[in-house]
């Protein structure tokens, strides 16, 4: 026997190395902690422009056009990050393949948060004329195209890693950024409304949350930087083959399942801006419940979603994740019928319209990503899960407060409903289009 088979690594002749030590394996809880961190600023940083786009922008940018006009156009320019992210996607998926992916991750979330502090020191209309539209709708893109680069496979790296029979409470944890997001948001908002005068607030005050955003992403790409760039993470993100694609490829071998994808998100993502963005407009221009009142609503509402993500964690691994999501969408439709009357009720109605559509949302958009993405097997999981919410996003939220501000303004709030049941129809549809393929093969 050899003196050397006693030294094994560990013992006091030959102690591990430091990092070897403390992450030779890398644990489910670990990633869970970058992918919430991640996901919390990037969902602030998008509420925090989508409140704005309703309390500030119409008077700040578009001052020259009535207030429905002006909300509208402010509509228009915030679904122009939607537009841009999947072409991000694509723009960053070639910087990984051409460089790596802490390049990438830096990049895009020096973009982010450089298109946030612009619009934190953008001008108004009243300083600089059209110009000012003009670069908010540049910004705007920016936005969406870190958004679509900021992917970091984290999500697929945890649900691959969850232990069997867990998949449905780990592909949760994610979710729970979309809460957290809109309750700092909301919270950050309806605190400079209730302590600053209307003038205060529309000439400095709202530029104080793009300010706490912009700290925030930085604060977030080191934490994201931090696991992603360590040797375990790499490891295990090329055992499970989470690297990018190209497009084309991706389109011709799982093109299928990128829509089915999208479609089967879209009951969930559609009510996403009908109980926080939309409402506030409504609120704003056709009732007399305070704002900064109805805020308070709302984060009641984003924590009672939190409390839903969590619950369907544990009702994923009970009864399976697209029977959740089927039976979900089936609640949602059940809701859209409600939805236009409770609307126009006045303030009890419309309270209670919010604490239902959160409650819904958090059960549905807890499960909502990657419910789909075993479908693309290995070698697409990574390029497919990001293109597939990009989709969702694009078809199922984009234009809702647009869509659902125009039509109610001028046809009445049962087109919120009309919205609504159409979202889980499409969810419907798609799920059972995917069990219907899988049994196929």
């Amino acid at each position: 026997m050899h003196v050397h088979d006693h030294v094994t690594p560990g013992s006091p002749l030959h102690p591990p190395p430091r990092d070897q030590a403390a992450h030779s394996e890398v644990a489910p809880g670990e990633i869970a902690v970058g992918v919430v961190i991640g996901r919390t600023s990037e969902y602030f940083d998008f509420f925090v422009y989508g409140i704005a786009s309703v309390l500030v922008f119409p008077s700040v940018f578009f001052p020259f056009l009535d207030r429905l006009e002006g909300t509208l156009w402010s509509f228009a320019v915030f679904a122009l990050a939607f537009v841009a992210r999947p072409f991000g996607t694509m723009l960053f998926m070639w910087i990984q393949r051409r460089w790596e992916r802490s390049t990438k991750l830096t990049i895009a979330l020096f973009l982010l948060g450089t298109c946030t502090a612009g619009i934190a020191f953008l001008p108004g209309y009243g300083k600089i004329g059209a110009l000012s539209i003009v670069l908010l709708s540049l910004f705007r893109v920016g936005q969406g195209v870190a958004l679509g680069g900021s992917w970091d496979g984290l999500p697929s790296l945890l649900a691959l890693n969850a232990p069997k029979g867990r998949r449905g409470w780990y592909a949760m944890l994610g979710q729970l950024g979309a809460p957290a997001g809109f309750i700092i948001a909301a919270g950050l908002f309806a605190f400079l409304i209730t302590s600053l005068s209307q003038q205060d607030f529309l000439d400095w005050g709202w530029r104080y949350p793009f300010f706490a955003a912009f700290a925030i992403n930085v604060v977030a790409l080191f934490a994201r930087l931090r696991l992603v760039v360590t040797h375990e993470y790499e490891r295990e993100l090329g055992e499970h083959e989470l690297e990018p694609t190209p497009v084309l490829e991706l389109f011709s071998a799982k093109g299928r399942h990128v829509v089915i994808g999208a479609f089967a998100a879209l009951a969930s993502y559609a009510l996403f801006h009908i109980v926080t963005i939309f409402p506030l407009s409504w609120i704003l221009l056709y009732s007399d419940q305070s704002i900064a009142q109805f805020l308070g609503v709302q984060i009641l509402g984003a924590f009672l979603a939190a409390g839903g993500v969590v619950a369907s964690g544990f009702i994923a691994d009970r009864f399976g994740r697209p029977r959740t999501l089927g039976a979900l969408a089936a609640a949602i439709a059940m809701f859209s019928g409600f939805a236009p009357t409770l609307l126009g009720s006045g303030t009890l109605g419309q309270d209670v319209f919010i604490l239902v559509g959160f409650v819904l949302l958090g059960l549905s958009y807890g499960q909502a990503a990657g419910s789909v993405t075993a479908n693309f097997g290995s070698k697409y999981r990574y390029t497919g899960a990001a293109l597939t919410s990009d989709l969702a996003w694009l078809i199922g939220a984009a234009f809702a407060p647009l869509v659902a501000l125009g039509l109610c303004a001028h046809f009445g709030l049962a087109f919120v409903g009309v919205y609504l049941l159409s979202g889980a129809i499409g969810t419907l549809a798609a799920l059972g289009v995917n069990r219907a393929l899988n049994l196929k093969s």
